[in-house]
C-alpha cells in the first residue's frame, strides 16, 4: 500500500481535490488515516447486507473508488440472483477498482460502470450504499438522487449513506473539527498536510447537518433511518424503505 505524500510539500499552489491517478495510487493509505471509524463503516456494510439482502435483487455502490462497500456486500450475499453495480465517475478509480477486485473470487456478478452516478438508473435493489460520495455532488442535486435511491429501492430496502457533516453551532463544529486535525496527526499527516489537503477540498467537498440528511431522506419518502455510527465530523446513516405489509 502505497503512502499518501500529495501535500507532504508546499505547493505554490494548490489545485480543487479531485479522484485523479496520483489519489488513486495512494487512496487506501489516505482514506485509513483520514477518515475515523472507515474499516468499520466498511465491515458494517457487510454486517447489514447479510440482514437486508433480498432474493433477485441488486446492489448499488454509488462512488465506489476502490470498491471496498462492493466486496463487503459481495462477501455477505448468498442468493444466485444477487448482482453488484458499482459506479464511479473517475477513470483512474475505475480501473484501479477492477483490478483489485480481479483478486477476489466470486459468484456473484460485480460489474463495475465509469459513469456519474447522477445519470445512472437505479432498480430493483435491496440496498444502495453511498460511502463518503453525496458531499462531492453539487447540494442542488441531492435531493433529487435520493429521491431516485428511494424509487429504485424495493420495498424493505436500505440506503447506507456515509458522509462528513458539519454542526449548526460553530463552537461545537470546530471542536469536532479539531479532534479531526489531531487523529490525523495522530496518523502521521503534518500541519502542511492538513492545511494544504482542507484548502484543496474547500470548493469540492460541501458536507451538509445530520439534520439536512434526515430531512432530505422523509423527503424522498423513507420510513425511517437512523445514525449508526458517528466519530467526530464523521458518520455513517441508514434510511429504509417501508416494508410490504405482511399477509399476517
Amino acid at each position: 500500500m502505497q503512502k499518501d505524500f500529495i501535500y507532504a510539500e508546499p505547493l505554490a499552489q494548490i489545485q480543487d481535490f479531485c479522484f485523479d491517478a496520483t489519489v488513486a495510487e495512494v487512496f487506501p493509505d489516505m482514506i485509513q488515516r483520514s477518515v475515523p471509524g472507515y474499516q468499520t463503516i466498511v465491515q458494517t456494510i457487510g454486517k447489514l447486507t447479510q440482514k437486508y439482502q433480498q432474493p433477485a435483487s441488486r446492489y448499488y455502490d454509488l462512488g465506489c473508488s476502490l470498491g471496498a462497500a462492493s466486496l463487503a456486500m459481495r462477501r455477505q450475499l448468498t442468493d444466485a440472483g444477487s448482482r453488484i453495480i458499482a459506479i464511479d465517475n473517475s477513470p483512474a478509480m475505475v480501473e484501479r477498482c477492477q483490478r483489485h477486485l480481479q483478486s477476489f473470487r466470486s459468484d456473484v456478478p460485480l460489474e463495475v460502470l465509469l459513469a456519474d452516478i447522477r445519470d445512472v438508473e437505479i432498480n430493483n435493489a435491496a440496498i444502495v450504499v453511498s460511502n463518503f460520495t453525496l458531499q462531492f455532488l453539487p447540494k442542488q442535486h441531492r435531493d433529487e438522487l435520493v429521491a431516485r435511491i428511494y424509487q429504485g429501492l424495493k420495498p424493505g430496502g436500505i440506503f447506507i449513506l456515509s458522509e462528513k457533516i458539519v454542526l449548526d453551532n460553530p463552537q461545537t463544529h470546530e471542536l469536532l473539527i479539531d479532534l479531526h486535525h489531531d487523529f490525523k496527526r495522530a496518523n502521521g499527516y503534518s500541519e502542511l498536510e492538513i492545511s494544504q489537503k482542507r484548502s484543496a477540498l474547500e470548493n469540492v467537498m460541501l458536507p451538509d447537518t445530520i439534520e439536512e440528511h434526515q430531512q432530505r431522506f422523509r423527503q424522498a419518502g423513507f420510513s425511517s433511518s437512523v445514525v449508526w455510527f458517528q466519530c467526530f465530523n464523521f458518520c455513517s446513516m441508514v434510511a429504509i424503505k417501508e416494508p410490504e405489509p405482511s399477509d399476517a
